[in-house]
């Protein structure tokens, strides 16, 4: 009996030196995976507390854990409203990662845990935050007409809205339709359109085009690449994710995307120094990469820095009305082209209709001739399914496959976030919410259901004209 006893004293001695050891190496040098996981919920919670106003236990039980990897249930976070930050933390003791909160520019993730580089990486004097108005949607807020009675009613079927669905805006022939939105959200709710941002980056950029500071055929973007094979990358490589640069778009696990947007805060190193794996235009590579990219070479060619940081709002987000918006830097001044833009569902809605429009807005040519047209004109390397300015032709599935019409085009976003534009109908349909892959939900589903809700045209000359450029109408 003393013999067992002296086994089991050794082994629970045992036990209690490993977890001492375990803990001491948690401490010291915690899991890249781990390190990514607090990241992760420090920038989400932060941003939406601060952006959304929504209380941190909600983001980071609905937003963070809920969908996500099991570790990320053992994430604990705490919220410092005197000095704008937020600290998340594995099991409340590993770990820790941070996020600091900067005004107009939203949050930052800040994994070096050096705020103060963090806090003079962003102007201090940000562009001046706009007022929305009354008048009617797309110049203001206001909503005259009655919704749309059937599409209301598709609005409200879960199955055609997807699970978790947060906001779903409907615009036809410039006035919106009909909208609909999941418990604790409304029209004022600031929604994170993730790689939806990378088509309102393309636009950013081409407002630069056009004022002849860029073109699609610039090539030596960066001057590291001055001496090397990457100095024949043109910026219609980028726009076209055909590149030729080597980046991991993997979420599952530690790869560069997760890096790029966790670890590092200078979010451009990694992207800028990724290797060469095939010449430019000939191999199609989903890159989030490639977008922060083009954020630093446009920033680069706005010429002045203080100009720089203002430009999304003074060139585009003003002009269009979107007074919601907030388009993030990462901790070194970078505007995170690649995820991070905030905006209500109104406001997404704006941009939609802008593309809708050509890039014309209030009668003015915000975007040069062209522009919009080579985000409906699909790219070879990506047999058709990505464009050559930062949107989709067939997230998912052909739209033929779906028999959703030729001329439709998308911008998409991780967790569930779409926009469709179809020209020929006039229509936008904004759909924003948490929807992982893995429920394997189809934003096609909602727009094949609301167009055939819609009046048909009475004959080929009411189409014609219905794929001209359209202006707002009662």
């Amino acid at each position: 009996m003393r013999f067992v006893l002296r086994i089991l004293k050794a082994l629970a001695l045992l036990l209690v030196l490993v977890v001492i050891a375990a803990a001491g190496w948690l401490f010291i040098r915690p899991p890249e995976l781990l390190r990514v996981g607090d990241g992760y919920a420090a920038k989400i919670v932060c941003s939406n507390v601060f952006i959304a106003g929504r209380a941190a236990e909600d983001v980071l039980h609905d937003d963070v854990q809920a969908p996500g990897n099991p570790l990320l249930r053992l994430v604990r976070v705490s919220v410092d409203r005197d000095n704008d930050r937020v600290t998340a933390r594995f099991m409340g003791l590993f770990a820790p990662s941070y996020a600091l909160y900067r005004g107009a520019f939203g949050c930052t993730s800040v994994p070096d845990g050096n705020f103060e580089a963090a806090a003079n990486a962003a102007p201090f004097d940000p562009p001046a935050k706009m007022q929305a108005n009354d008048g009617l949607w797309p110049e203001g807020e206001g909503i005259d007409n009655p919704a749309d009675g059937k599409i209301a009613a598709l609005l409200a079927d879960a199955g055609v809205a997807g699970p978790a669905m947060r906001a779903i805006v409907v615009v036809r022939n410039g006035r919106i339709v009909a909208e609909a939105y999941g418990p604790g959200f409304s029209a004022k709710t600031p929604l994170i359109g993730w790689s939806m941002t990378k088509t309102v980056n393309a636009a950013v950029l081409g407002r630069l085009m056009l004022g002849g500071k860029i073109s699609f055929d610039d090539d030596n973007l960066l001057a590291q690449w001055k001496n090397d094979t990457r100095a024949r990358i043109k910026v219609s490589d980028l726009l076209g994710m055909e590149s030729g640069l080597a980046f991991n778009e993997d979420y599952g696990d530690v790869a560069d995307v997760t890096r790029m947007l966790y670890l590092d805060p200078d979010m451009v190193s990694l992207p800028a120094n990724a290797p060469m794996e095939a010449a430019p235009g000939q191999r199609f590579r989903y890159s989030s990469g490639t977008a922060v990219l083009l954020s630093r070479i446009w920033m680069d060619r706005v010429g002045n820095a203080q100009a720089a940081f203002s430009y999304p709002h003074d060139a585009l987000f003003s002009p269009l009305g979107m007074t919601s918006a907030v388009f993030e830097l990462d901790a070194r001044g970078t505007f995170a082209g690649s995820s991070y833009l905030y905006a209500t569902a109104h406001d997404w809605a704006r941009f939609g209709q802008f593309l809708l429009q050509d890039g014309v807005w209030n009668g003015q040519r915000l975007l040069p001739e062209g522009f919009v047209g080579a985000m409906r004109t699909p790219t070879a390397a990506s047999n058709g399914r990505y464009t050559q300015g930062q949107a989709w032709l067939a997230p998912g599935g052909s739209s033929a496959a779906f028999g959703l019409p030729e001329d439709t085009f998308w911008l998409t976003g991780h967790d569930g976030q779409s926009m469709a534009i179809v020209p020929s109908a006039n229509l936008i349909v904004v759909r924003l919410g948490l929807t992982p892959r893995r429920l394997d939900y189809q934003p096609q589903v909602l727009l094949k259901a609301i167009l055939a809700a819609l009046p048909q045209p009475r004959g080929p000359q009411q189409q014609a004209g219905s794929q001209r450029q359209t202006q707002p109408q009662p």
